[in-house]
């Protein structure tokens, strides 16, 4: 903007007699970038209300904010922290977040929706406010008709992109804080050209939506796999087999994920008693499918007992896949720790890229 107004004061522009049609196309086509020079589509911020925060939360914050978008402004103060970043996945953003603090003064803005609002300097007629919003709207091509359809939750880049490679063809971003809506799975649905399409919720508390949204569809048949974690979202579709029956698949699908223990690693968020286990504020929780089974101070040394807990003399396959929060340097020695440690076992090693849980830990 500066460039643009010491342009238009300079000499040679003041020369210009009368400004004409020509110089204000332009000026127009200056204006007028094109979408896909946008890398991340959504301006966010927010406060984070948060008392004295420590120097580390916010250098961790910013790190883990350079993980899924750029143009990033984290500085705090006595009482709160300021966040501005462009992303294409605000949600994450706000999820981890709320692992500080309450938030507040938030705005999020589609910067692709306003480059479509470029002035038409050419037009005849202007358009109502409505007709540039449908204007807007990008063109969408039927997709090539399926027998069958899948929708998958999950968070993190890495866990998507598996989602995908495994056949998934809507992947909806959910996570512990932000679980998506019935509406949310219906709007996926009507994405995919299928007939059957089966639901993977792999989050206990979004069974019930998926549920809902099956009963409220009325052109499709849809099929929820109540899956209750990642780790048996992709157990599931590797039942898939193109022109199997749904009925049966569906079957298969539920037997296969009861083989499957999830071990899950995070750090509390609040000082709480659970049984016998006494919880600090950022201690290290290990899960075992629902249960908390290890609280400690370490990430790596925490995961290792998590790992003494979920492993048995029948395990035979131990898939790690690491989040956003964990470098790819320990994620490689906590499988070659693993690989030590269980030689029997199958062990293989996924970039998740999840926000909250530094590893989620699948044992088969």
């Amino acid at each position: 903007l500066e460039g643009a107004l010491k342009h238009i004061n300079s000499e040679e522009a003041l020369q210009v007699a009368e400004p004409t049609q020509q110089t204000a196309k332009e000026y127009a086509a200056l204006a007028s970038v094109d979408n896909e020079s946008i890398t991340f589509g959504y301006c966010t911020e927010f406060f984070i209300n948060v008392k004295n925060p420590d120097d580390a939360t916010v250098q961790q914050l910013k790190s883990y904010l350079g993980t899924i978008g750029d143009s990033i402004v984290c500085v705090s103060d006595d009482e709160i922290i300021k966040i501005h970043v462009h992303t294409d996945h605000p949600g994450l953003a706000l999820e981890k977040a709320l692992t500080i603090g309450s938030l507040s003064g938030l705005k999020i803005d589609n910067m692709r929706e306003q480059h479509n609002n470029i002035i038409d300097f050419t037009a005849s007629e202007k358009k109502t406010p409505v007709e540039q919003a449908r204007a807007a709207q990008p063109v969408q091509e039927e997709r090539p008709k399926k027998d069958i359809g899948f929708v998958s939750i999950s968070a993190g880049s890495g866990l998507t992109a598996i989602f995908h490679n495994l056949g998934v063809d809507e992947v909806i971003e959910g996570g512990q804080t932000m679980n998506p809506s019935t509406e949310d799975i219906l709007n996926a649905v009507d994405k995919i050209n299928a007939d059957h399409i089966f639901i993977l919720p792999n989050n206990k508390n979004i069974i019930l939506a998926a549920e809902q949204a099956a009963k409220l569809s009325e052109d499709k048949k849809l099929y929820v796999i109540p899956t209750k974690s990642v780790p048996q979202g992709i157990s599931a579709m590797f039942c898939y087999e193109e022109g199997a029956d749904p009925e049966e698949m569906a079957e298969e699908m539920k037997e296969a994920i009861t083989a499957v223990a999830t071990a899950t690693v995070t750090y509390a968020v609040r000082e709480t008693t659970i049984g016998d286990k006494e919880i600090h504020e950022g201690d290290i929780l290990g899960m075992l499918n629902d249960s908390i089974a290890v609280v400690g101070k370490d990430i790596a040394e925490s995961t290792k007992e998590l790992l003494a807990e979920a492993v048995t003399d029948e395990s035979e396959m131990i898939s790690v896949y690491y989040g956003a929060d964990v470098t790819e340097e320990d994620a490689e020695a906590l499988a070659a720790y693993i690989e030590e440690t269980y030689p029997d076992c199958e062990v293989e090693l996924q970039m998740g890229g999840q926000p909250l849980y530094y590893y989620i830990i699948s044992v088969e």
